[in-house]
């Protein structure tokens, strides 16, 4: 069967730019004439004369019609949906109208403690209330892994009632859950399975990776299609099944600019005509290029490779490297590649730094990652303390939209016991939210903050850990 090889909003875009029509309309630049010069820096000629949206012929994101129709039509089929909505707003608003369209105030949802902040927010819009799942964790490299299938069996014993399960899989780190199995489990249960996949649009390209959450029977997945393919950064699709179709659009609509931006949805259209044409072939190339960068890296002495993981799978194109062994912390290593070598990792950690190969590398860059890691200094071994993790299944006291509205006062830690948590607290590493809004405060929590608390802190508004925000009594 031949390819179909059009794009149709780029089509549309280019189509409308040579009508050569007066714009006496937004944007207020004119196609350019009126930009600034650093402007015109980062734009072609051309680019500036497409860079209009709202016209007739360039359809409504809104209520597509025609060009972003067929765009959105033709993106599902390729990624194994029944319906594709493209994002603007980031995979932030797809994941938020994933929750915001499929659940209502009060309803139970399965959430792990490694979920993006988006999840929070897509909570406090549609009212429904957390359950926390813990995360497995991989103590020799000093990394969080993913929720187990019997971790959401036990929580589903626990808690029958809840309506949905949200995994985020594969993780930055590329370690994806069984979502298979687990998809079999939820579906048994009579509840929805949703995804954020954000770091995993390139799955669906090549049969060495973990099975895409579409294809292992999620209900919808959002996918980050600028992570790792080819359109702009702050693009997202929302992959959904057709039975979630009017609520999930009608969610997205209430999320999404009234104004997208027409470049950011030809991205969308152009990334999804790419892989069509030719994905597997560039995803495979990808992975075969992150199987040579991991033996070369092996051949380096003092530093060791992420690989294989029991109970779940990896995206291997996600290229975890330790560095314990030199006896530098992967943010002091993250320091000397950025500064002094000018190699740029995606992230770091205490004792890794993570590398994400795509099909925009070659063997060229591989290359030079090699020869730089190669250059990494040696030093005094450090010893890490493995982070405490909380291993119980837990539902929230309060759902995050009350936590929200509700006063808050701020009070010392050990006087936080039997109070509602009114903000996140996580510590950097392991990246893990220890509490998050809506939970009780444990005598425990409060041990692990004073024993912690001299890590990199997130969320907490004071990031000494001086106080802790709770719920006003």
């Amino acid at each position: 069967m031949a390819k179909n090889i059009s794009a149709p909003i780029a089509a549309a875009m280019k189509k409308y730019s040579a009508d050569k029509v007066l714009p006496l309309h937004t944007p207020g630049h004119k196609q350019g004439r009126g930009a600034h010069e650093f402007l015109r820096e980062l734009l072609t000629a051309e680019g500036f004369r497409q860079e209009v949206s709202l016209m007739e012929e360039l359809d409504d994101l809104h209520a597509p019609q025609s060009c972003i129709k067929e765009a959105q039509e033709l993106a599902a089929k390729l990624w194994h949906a029944d319906e594709t909505i493209f994002f603007v707003n980031g995979t932030t608003s797809a994941i938020q109208a994933m929750i915001f369209g499929t659940l209502k105030a009060g309803d139970l949802i399965m959430i792990p403690r490694n979920t993006h902040r988006s999840v929070i927010s897509g909570l406090i819009l549609s009212g429904a209330v957390p359950i926390f799942l813990p995360i497995e964790f991989d103590a020799e490299f000093n990394l969080p892994l993913n929720v187990s299938v019997e971790t959401i069996e036990l929580a589903i014993k626990k808690f029958p009632q809840a309506k949905a399960v949200l995994l985020v899989s594969p993780n930055y780190y590329g370690v994806a859950a069984d979502l298979e199995k687990i998809s079999e489990i939820v579906h048994a249960a009579g509840m929805i399975l949703l995804v954020d996949e954000a770091h995993g649009a390139h799955l669906t390209f090549c049969d060495e990776l973990p099975k895409s959450a579409m294809e292992s029977g999620a209900d919808l997945a959002a996918q980050s299609t600028h992570k790792i393919l080819g359109s702009l950064t702050q693009t997202s699709m929302l992959m959904l099944r057709k039975n979630f179709s009017e609520r999930v659009r009608t969610a997205a609509s209430l999320l999404q600019t009234t104004s997208p931006n027409q470049l950011l949805l030809a991205s969308l259209d152009i990334a999804r005509l790419q892989m069509e044409l030719d994905g597997r072939e560039k995803i495979s190339k990808a992975v075969e290029l992150s199987k040579k960068l991991r033996a070369e890296i092996k051949k380096i002495h003092g530093l060791n490779t992420f690989d294989a993981v029991k109970n779940f799978a990896l995206d291997s194109t996600k290229v975890t490297v330790n560095v314990q062994a030199l006896g530098l912390t992967g943010q002091e290593a993250e320091k000397i590649l950025r500064h002094e070598l000018k190699v740029q990792c995606e992230l770091s950690d205490a004792a890794n730094l993570l590398f994400l190969i795509t099909y925009a590398d070659d063997a060229e860059t591989i290359s030079k990652l090699v020869d730089a890691l190669k250059l990494l200094p040696h030093r005094p071994r450090k010893n890490f303390a493995p982070p405490i993790l909380l291993k119980e299944i837990s539902e929230a006291e309060m759902s995050p939209r009350e936590t929200f509205y509700s006063p808050v006062e701020v009070v010392e830690p050990k006087k936080s016991v039997g109070r509602i948590c009114a903000e996140e607290i996580t510590f950097y590493p392991p990246g893990i939210p220890l509490i998050m809004p809506g939970e009780k405060i444990s005598a425990q929590v409060v041990e692990l903050i004073e024993r912690e608390k001299f890590l990199r802190v997130i969320g907490a508004a004071d990031k000494t850990l001086a106080t802790i925000k709770v719920t006003y009594l």
